[in-house]
């Protein structure tokens, strides 16, 4: 199944309860690469415990400016509607996952 990809119709629905970590990504990064695909098998690795989903910055100019995304891969960890972390580059898979589970404990 992998991440869900999120619009500005379906993002704050998305982050209102629960964990969710977002990915802002745009298929050209070099950098979005490497980390589209940690963020798509930790999905799976953690379906049931949190969501993790992603947003293509060149459809969602928008939502990217919203939240001021000025690099990318720029990763937005939410819990219940709050954001509460923000990381810029590529972040390896037992990093998101720790972090994640510190939130849903």
């Amino acid at each position: 199944m992998g991440a869900t990809a999120l619009t500005k119709k379906t993002f704050n629905n998305q982050i209102q309860s629960g964990v969710t970590l977002v990915d802002f990504w745009a298929p050209w990064c070099g950098p979005c690469k490497i980390q589209l695909p940690i963020v798509e098998a930790l999905a799976d690795e953690m379906k049931g415990t949190a969501t993790l989903a992603k947003v293509n910055v060149d459809e969602e100019t928008e939502l990217a400016g919203q939240f001021g995304i000025r690099s990318i891969p720029t990763l937005l960890l939410f819990k219940d509607g709050a954001l509460v972390d923000t990381m810029v580059g590529v972040n390896q898979k037992d990093v998101l996952k720790e972090k994640i589970l510190k939130l849903t404990v």
